[in-house]
């Protein structure tokens, strides 16, 4: 099976050579690879004023030159749209002006649903996308819904869906309005928003687009083939600005806000149920220059921000979270450089490693610890040169964080440091060349902890890291074929005990006995590594897509402190080819197979795993979705799962995939899917999940998502005891099977009184359970068996406790195993009042709750647990927060 590898790679490799010679094309393709047929003229709004109530009443409109040559992209590309659109472009020195006429034969078919900015609905949409640098890269989007519902979000790269920023938030108008003939609607986008080069006369990137969702069907200004690669690359040119200059922007957002918390079943003796609190701080937002934004916060809050989905985490990994607090949503592809679609590309810069939770430990009857750390201050600079080079920079400062302490005897309180001051360095440049928009990109990150001896945080976290790398995209064909890659290091400094613990930990585990190509030394002060990667893509074509890459990370390779990794240690390869038409046919739109071959080894040159993918999907006429995939794990060795112990092997599997999708932006639309794995060990696990989404009124919207998985792991690890045999070092690596089930159910329900006053509620009733059994330990090094206790011929006899614990014992010699039989319960709730009372002004009511009960029960979940969760102890958090938006209109 590994021997077929390399023809494998050879046969990908193959496929993606790009042909010596194009061939001709069809005049409509051609059109479309070329935007410049495509240019749309501004006008100057001379003396009068226009004002933006959607009607499109005044004659200003009528002296704009109109456009109205837009064509199908779906469902039929290239044809003629099924209703015709008009869109005029005004300007004065203060902002562009974009209207609107959106003509149906049947008005009564218009869908005026109403949601919050930037939601999702069954209304039209009529989307104005800009490129102000007319880099043919980036794009600022703007929408207004025949509900008039407003969106808006950042293209950071040249693709519509990849690298797209909807944190994007912009203070700018637009409304609707229905009519007999259709609708209507009008845009105003104050330059201010905008970031442009200061010219004479400007010439931006344009493209326009119509989503009619009842009729399924996109209209764009500029066809954009489903086929081709690119976004902002293809758009057309809008002409005809002259006599503006980007303005000096100062935006300033001060808050307040004021918090409530209810516990329940608190101890009377504890002095730490602090039930009021309150806060302010503010966000700032400076222009400098033309082509770069400073935004800095002070003290930022975070409270309307939804929690995290519960889990039950049973691997050494950490649980990765995505990032949804605004300020560093906004602008994150700058800093990153995520968008940039390298596929396993090391995280450089994880923005919840700002403000995470303490990593010091106290003691105490009573314990107050901080749930996050402070962030004291925050500053960003991001944007992009004239010439193309992009900045991103961040810089914030958390401070040194305590828990309180109480203990019953001596009634006496006390403080300890649970995390020291630190801060942090993020800086991202990306250097655009070449007519094709290849660029080449650097990263670069740095943490900074003020340590002591207080709280034993010297010998918990490292002093000092550094880390980034240098990357590259070298497009061809107008993006069509990549090349990419990207090499760097890290380098990790601390007390010797910080680096052993390092070197200990998940990510590396240097101290496993049977590999001599690394070594563990506990008087180390000092952690470097590297990591590079080459890949070659063919992103677009109507037939063929693939790629192959190979990469690798170095055992001493660590980026935890500023960014995320699962694990150093690494080589890996992966290719893959995908057969597909764009085209549709008599009986699907468009139907994509894939052939796919994933593998790693570590630098022992141990195979760590190896698996091989089969995926087809499609989409009917009806516009379902249909998706499969069935893989096959090749027996391999693993080296973490003994956690830092020696390698053992790891089972042949497959699993099965199935998803059915409805048609998107509909009254209600629904999805089910199912996954379903087994191994030679007896591990299996069956996943279901299924949600529906309606909206019985224009104004409302419900939805529910429940999961439910089923899974039996053969091999959980347990613990490691100091007295084993010499076959494995001396010690016993203990694991277990466990049968676990976990049932949740995520409910939201929204209400828009209009598109800036609205209701939303949140609701995640969670269940989980594991029952452990057939303990056993690793007989020797690779071995793929367990010497399970109490089994015939083993010597050993196993006992289970009234407790839950069980006592082993083995040739006389007995040890005992701790309760591990759980049933955990958890309820997130989440209902947030939003109004925005003036332009970027916006007032927040929200009521969080967070429940938890625990169980020494490995009873398998019923539905009526959910329940449970719901009457389960835990917090009432309340918070009032208002804020003002000081800045030009």
């Amino acid at each position: 099976m590994t021997r077929s590898l390399p023809i494998f790679a050879l046969a990908v490799a193959g496929a993606l050579v790009p042909p010596a010679r194009a061939r001709a094309q069809d005049p409509a393709a051609a059109r479309a690879a070329d935007p410049s047929a495509h240019i749309a003229l501004a006008t100057r709004l001379a003396g009068a004023t226009l004002h933006i109530d959607g009607v499109m009443d005044e004659t200003a409109w009528s002296r704009a030159s109109p456009i109205r040559d837009f064509v199908q992209k779906i469902p039929i590309e290239g044809t003629a749209p099924s209703v015709a659109t008009e869109v005029r472009i005004l300007y004065d020195d203060a902002a562009l002006y974009v209207g609107a006429r959106l003509m149906r034969s049947d008005p009564a078919a218009i869908r005026r649903s109403v949601t919050r900015r930037d939601g999702e609905s069954d209304a039209e949409v009529f989307t104005v996308s800009l490129d102000p640098y007319h880099d043919r890269r980036t794009a600022y989007a703007f929408s207004i819904s025949s509900g008039g519902v407003r969106g808006d979000a950042y293209h950071a790269q040249d693709s519509e869906d990849s690298g797209r920023e909807p944190q994007y938030d912009p203070v700018w108008s637009a409304r609707a309005h229905v009519d007999s003939a259709g609708w209507t609607a009008e845009l105003r986008i104050p330059f201010s928003q905008l970031r442009f080069n200061a010219a004479a006369q400007q010439v931006w990137g344009l493209q326009l687009t119509r989503y009619v969702a009842d009729k399924a069907e996109r209209l764009q200004w500029v066809l954009i083939p489903v086929d081709a690669a690119g976004y902002s690359s293809r758009f057309g040119r809008l002409e005809g600005i002259a006599g503006i200059a980007p303005t000096m922007r100062i935006e300033l957002l001060p808050y307040v806000a004021t918090d409530l918390t209810y516990r329940s079943n608190v101890d009377p003796r504890n002095p730490f149920d602090d039930k009021l609190g309150g806060r302010a701080g503010a966000d700032l937002k400076v222009g400098l220059g033309p082509n770069l934004s400073l935004d800095a916060t002070i003290n930022p809050d975070f409270g309307q921000v939804e929690a995290d989905p519960a889990i039950v985490n049973l691997t050494a990994f950490e649980q990765v979270f995505e990032e949804r607090r605004p300020f560093f949503v906004e602008g994150n592809e700058l800093l990153t450089g995520r968008g940039q679609s390298f596929i396993g590309r090391p995280t450089w810069f994880y923005s919840r490693r700002i403000g995470a939770g303490p990593r010091g430990a106290a003691q105490g009857d009573f314990v107050d610890a901080p749930t996050n750390t402070t962030i004291t201050s925050a500053a960003k600079v991001t944007g992009r040169l004239a010439r193309g080079l992009s900045i991103g920079g961040l810089a914030a400062v958390t401070p040194r964080e305590f828990a309180r302490t109480y203990h019953l005897a001596g009634d006496s309180v006390g403080r300890v440091a649970v995390e020291p001051p630190s801060r942090f360095g993020v800086l991202r440049l990306q250097q655009e060349f070449g007519q094709q928009q290849s660029n080449l990109g650097m990263s670069f990150t740095m943490v900074d902890r003020s340590l002591d001896d207080r709280g034993g945080l010297r010998q918990l976290l490292p002093r000092d890291a550094i880390a980034g790398g240098v990357d590259w995209k070298l497009r061809y064909m107008q993006g069509m074929y990549e090349l990419t890659g990207w090499v760097g290091g890290s380098r990790v400094s601390g007390d010797a005990g910080a680096i052993a613990r390092l070197q200990r930990n998940s990510a590396h585990f240097f101290q496993r006995p049977d590999q001599d190509y690394v070594r563990y030394d506990p008087a180390r002060t000092q952690l470097s590594g590297a990591t590079a990667s080459i890949r070659l893509d063919k992103n677009a074509g109507r037939y063929t897509l693939g790629g192959i890459q190979l990469s690798t990370r170095t055992p001493g390779f660590e980026i935890n402190d500023a960014g995320q990794m699962r694990s150093g240690d690494d080589i890996d390869f992966n290719a893959d080819i995908q057969l597909r038409d764009t085209k549709p046919n008599r009986y699907v739109r468009f139907y994509q197979f894939g052939t796919s071959a994933v593998a790693g080894w570590n630098y022992g040159g141990v195979r760590q795993y190896l698996r091989l993918n089969q995926t087809a999907q499609a989409i009917l006429h009806s516009f379902w979705r249909l998706n499969a995939r069935g893989t096959l794990y090749v027996p391999s060795l693993s080296d973490d799962l003994t956690r830092g112990g020696p390698l053992i092997g790891t089972p042949a599997g497959y699993s099965v995939l199935g998803q059915v999708t409805s048609r998107s932006n509909m009254p209600t639309t629904w999805n089910a899917r199912t996954e379903y794995y087994h191994d030679a060990f007896g591990g299996w696990r069956w996943d279901v999940s299924t949600g529906i989404a309606t909206r019985p009124a224009s104004q409302w919207q419900a939805s529910v998502d429940p999961t439910y998985s089923r899974s039996v792991d053969a091999r959980q690890y347990v613990t490691t005891r100091s007295d084993g045999g010499a076959a494995t070092y001396g010690q016993r690596y203990i694991f277990a099977a466990v049968e676990r089930s976990t049932l949740s159910a995520r409910f939201r329900v929204n209400y828009a009184l209009t598109p800036n006053f609205t209701l939303e509620v949140y609701a995640e009733p969670f269940a989980a359970s594991g029952r452990f059994y057939g303990f056993g330990e690793v007989p020797a090094p690779r071995s793929d068996v367990l010497r399970v206790y109490g089994a015939s011929g083993t010597g050993t006899t196993i006992a289970r406790n009234s407790d839950g614990s069980a006592t082993v014992t083995d040739v006389g010699s007995s040890f005992g195993l701790p309760a591990l039989d759980f049933q955990r319960l958890s309820f997130r709730s989440n209902l947030v009042l939003r109004w925005e009372w003036l332009p970027g002004s916006t007032a927040f009511f929200v009521w969080q709750q967070s429940r938890f009960g625990q169980l020494l029960d490995g009873d398998l979940i019923r539905p009526h647990d959910l329940w449970d969760s719901v009457r389960a102890d835990g917090d009432n958090f309340v918070v009032v927060k208002v804020s003002y938006w000081l800045g030009a209109k």
